[in-house]
């Protein structure tokens, strides 16, 4: 079937980049991670625009974009999607700006979501190791415990950990609690309930930290230049992916071991004690069912048990002294 045919337009590289300012400035209101990934993905779209010479936002010229970033970039399908998609919302501020009659990006679609999770979930070894590779005799090495605990026993992400206000945290009902905003979310409309491990790493946390205000982020810098500034969402992988490191869990290529690996594992576990596709997405917050379903759906030969999580994290806190 041939292409649908779409108004041509011709624009010169600097006319592009000037689009792209304000297409920019319009996403002040977006979450900062999606105006970033945005950012990140479109910035490969002009370096490529000058190199093919002949792009006018026809159907062929979105499929010939597509090819570049599958066998020039060897993106992942995941990624491929995640271009294309800002890709189209570029295209949707041209047509509001009047640059485009239609947007083309519409007619190409994105590669397919895995049928199965690509990134590895974590063993009982796995967690004793993380554990112990976390100090526990200094400020940073409590926060960093209290973070990996939140991700592994909670299901917290990055971003809602970097999000999260020391007022989050409250009790109610004879239980400790944190309030969350996750990816997409404006307010602080979830909450999770927090295990007695997880609110004791807290605790100690934040008795190290010394004095704190209700509005001041949960998690906080210790480096000499930012400290007490929230941290960001690089700052908490990079602090992850250092224990990851250390414990010998992440080995490069050899397996694909990421800070999300953490979150991942805490839905397996969900799964393995029985819980409902839409507990694990009420959980989780995820958008959908059907990614919670690919937790149902996993192999749980030589699953974590959740018992052995609990047993290395509560263990591996030092005796709290007077």
């Amino acid at each position: 079937m041939p292409d649908p045919t779409v108004h041509q337009v011709r624009l010169s590289a600097k006319s592009l980049a000037r689009y792209f300012s304000g297409f920019v400035a319009s996403l002040r209101s977006s979450a900062p991670e999606t105006r970033g990934t945005y950012m990140r993905a479109l910035r490969e779209f002009l370096r490529w625009f000058p190199r093919d010479r002949n792009f006018r936002f026809r159907v062929s010229d979105v499929r010939r974009y597509k090819r570049h970033l599958e066998r020039r970039k060897h993106l992942s399908a995941v990624s491929v999607s995640t271009y294309l998609t800002a890709f189209r919302r570029f295209c949707d501020y041209l047509v509001r700006a009047g640059v485009l009659k239609e947007n083309p990006g519409r007619y190409v679609g994105g590669n397919s979501r895995p049928s199965t999770h690509s990134r590895e979930y974590l063993s009982p070894e796995d967690v004793q190791a993380i554990v112990a590779a976390v100090p526990q005799d200094e400020l940073r090495g409590t926060r960093d415990y209290a973070m990996i605990l939140l991700m592994l026993r909670c299901a917290l992400s990055e971003i809602e950990l970097v999000r999260a206000d020391v007022r989050d945290l409250f009790e109610e009902d004879g239980g400790n609690w944190m309030a969350v905003q996750g990816k997409g979310r404006k307010t602080k409309d979830e909450r999770v309930a927090l295990p007695s491990d997880v609110t004791a790493a807290l605790s100690r946390y934040l008795s190290l930290r010394g004095t704190h205000r209700p509005a001041e982020p949960l998690f906080a810098s210790a480096g000499n230049r930012t400290r007490g500034q929230r941290m960001t969402t690089r700052g908490v992988r990079d602090r992850v992916n250092a224990s990851l490191t250390a414990a010998g869990v992440k080995q490069g290529k050899l397996r694909r071991v990421t800070p999300y690996s953490l979150r991942h594992t805490a839905a397996l576990l969900m799964a393995r004690d029985g819980a409902t596709a839409d507990e694990i997405r009420q959980r989780m917050r995820l958008g959908s069912n059907a990614t919670a379903q690919l937790y149902l759906q996993y192999d749980h030969t030589n699953e974590p048990a959740q018992e052995t999580i609990e047993k290395e994290a509560n263990g591996a806190l030092p005796v709290q002294r007077d």
